[in-house]
């Protein structure tokens, strides 16, 4: 879990780092020492040449685009309820996660405004095909829910499985043998999930989502943390694609969101109407990745339409 938050943080800590000096050009001391001084213009100098200080810059830019032209879409009511979401998740671990990334709670919430902010670009500046519904249809499963009996090694699972074929309750077995001790008590039961859940294990879910409702895995299904036996406790029936549109279509954008061609395409045509013009000689070019893509397409586009 605090893996996951860290990655997360990492781009902001970066921002805010170069955000404290950014705009700083005088000689007023940031620390004081024997021997001299270190000035924010020293400081400004030596961050804004750094790989990191460019690209927290960069970071500064995109946020400030996604802001100007979509600000209206994301209210502060959106970033507050997903701020407790995470505070949720993480408990009394939350204010120390934090702190251990420099932030504060208003520095986290920019950060989750700036990630709602691109969610909202990538709907508005991208679009979805018939045949990309069709194919994300075809692949997509209802959520189900299953029941699971960890256990440490492959033997105790065969026995396990050998109980359930001579008719021993799943639940009880659960209770008995179940290492899980988040779940052991409820039966082993898991909340819901479909084929594009990324929090259990991949021979887990590939395992349960071939089971029918009321089967359970003959064989134990190995992962990272031990042996399942798995049962399918609720498998509804697909339905109809227009049932499920708008969870295909919130399944596809989410894709977008990890696709880097898709992001770098998006970006960059919000960048391009944001009229940007770095005054810094030295960091000028930060953005070439962005509008250079940008203008190569316009180009491709143009020569197409002249032809």
């Amino acid at each position: 879990m605090s893996k996951k938050f860290n990655k997360f943080l990492l781009t902001i800590v970066a921002v805010l780092s170069v955000s404290l000096v950014a705009g700083c050009s005088g000689n007023k001391a940031v620390v004081t020492m024997k021997g001299g001084k270190i000035t924010q213009e020293q400081l400004y100098q030596k961050m804004k040449k750094s790989q990191a200080g460019q690209q927290a810059l960069q970071q500064m830019i995109i946020s400030q685009a996604l802001k100007d032209q979509y600000g209206k879409d994301v209210s502060d009511k959106q970033v507050n309820k997903e701020y407790n979401q995470y505070k949720d998740k993480y408990g009394s671990q939350f204010d120390s996660l934090l702190q251990q990334n420099g932030m504060d709670a208003a520095s986290f919430k920019d950060t989750i405004r700036t990630n709602l902010l691109t969610k909202v670009a990538v709907r508005k500046e991208t679009s979805i095909s018939k045949s990309e519904l069709d194919k994300q249809w075809k692949k997509y499963t209802p959520k189900v829910t299953v029941q699971h009996i960890l256990v440490k090694d492959e033997n105790t699972a065969k026995e396990v499985i050998k109980k359930l074929d001579d008719g021993e309750n799943f639940t009880k077995l659960a209770k008995k043998y179940s290492t899980d001790t988040g779940t052991k008590n409820s039966g082993g039961k898991l909340p819901a999930f479909n084929n594009n859940d990324t929090s259990l294990d991949a021979n887990f879910k590939k395992a349960a989502l071939k089971l029918k409702q009321g089967q359970y895995t003959k064989e134990p299904v190995k992962s990272s943390y031990g042996y399942h036996i798995i049962k399918m406790d609720k498998r509804p029936s697909k339905g109809t694609l227009n049932s499920h549109k708008q969870e295909l279509e919130n399944q596809i954008y989410d894709s977008r969101m990890q696709d880097s061609v898709t992001m770098q395409k998006v970006i960059s045509k919000v960048l391009k109407r944001s009229d940007i013009s770095i005054k810094d000689n030295d960091m000028k070019n930060i953005l070439a990745g962005y509008l250079a893509n940008n203008k190569s397409n316009n180009n491709k586009a143009s020569k197409s339409s002249s032809k």
